[in-house]
């Protein structure tokens, strides 16, 4: 098994090593990321048999280390397309808060392609929450990553915090977008170097989203379903109609999704 990549972005961090998850006490590290990085509660943590079992099944857990400490991971599960394609399935991803924004994200994800395709797979999905703006630069801009798929509170209902005065029954959906990671794609392999692709495309439609997700559901949970309401329905009139998400521009006023005729 490919133990690290020696294919990266331009923009990685040398000092930077990734390599294999595979100890007791690496795992346990990636349990701590979790906890860092998404402030879960523990019924919510993928927990170490989670990542053991991951591996013996043939998926993989790739870290980031600075020295001896691990400051980001990448999960890698198995998965099945059609009758009998074995692809990937990127089940999460966590850095830690002082190596946010450094490119240590972007050098897993890069890892994580070359080991698939060192593997002979050419295909990785997951999700990510629609409301994200940085999420989504980051995977349609900067990966490549196309999305043809809406899930409707994927993973049960998230429960936010409202002042006692406020309306108990407000509730945000965990709504995600399912990412396509076309890993032999030409765009993708032009990201994979650095390069930004041309593109003289004009999308078929846009979607906006809040400008800053978390103040919003902070300040006005109503407006903030609302919000989320609006941008689940345009979407999945958008795939719906056979458009195919593959951009995303990040104006600071008025973030928005690019679709465009498939």
């Amino acid at each position: 098994m490919l133990e690290q990549s020696t294919t990266q972005p331009k923009d990685a961090q040398a000092e930077i090593e990734i390599r294999d998850c595979a100890t007791m006490e690496e795992y346990d590290q990636c349990i701590r990321l979790q906890r860092e990085a998404f402030a879960l509660p523990d019924m919510e943590i993928s927990p170490r048999r989670h990542l053991i079992v991951t591996r013996r099944a043939g998926g993989w857990t790739l870290g980031a280390f600075a020295g001896d400490r691990m400051v980001g991971f990448v999960h890698h599960m198995v998965g099945v397309r059609g009758a009998n394609e074995i692809i990937g399935y990127s089940h999460m991803m966590a850095v830690a808060k002082d190596y946010q924004n450094k490119g240590v994200g972007a050098k897993l994800k890069w890892a994580q392609r070359a080991r698939a395709l060192s593997e002979g797979r050419n295909f990785i999905k997951w999700t990510w929450d629609p409301m994200q703006a940085r999420n989504a630069h980051f995977n349609l801009n900067r990966l490549g990553v196309t999305v043809r798929s809406y899930g409707v509170n994927f993973y049960g209902t998230d429960y936010i915090t409202m002042p006692h005065e406020a309306d108990e029954s407000v509730h945000i959906d965990s709504d995600r977008l399912f990412a396509g990671w076309q890993l032999d794609s030409q765009r993708v392999a032009l990201l994979a170097d650095g390069v930004a692709p041309d593109s003289d495309s004009v999308p078929a439609a846009i979607i906006e989203i809040p400008p800053d997700w978390s103040s919003l559901i902070n300040r006005d949970a109503v407006a903030a379903r609302r919000e989320q309401l609006r941008v689940r329905a345009e979407f999945e009139q958008a795939f719906a109609a056979g458009l195919i998400c593959a951009g995303f521009e990040r104006d600071k006023a008025h973030p928005r999704y690019l679709l465009f005729k498939g």
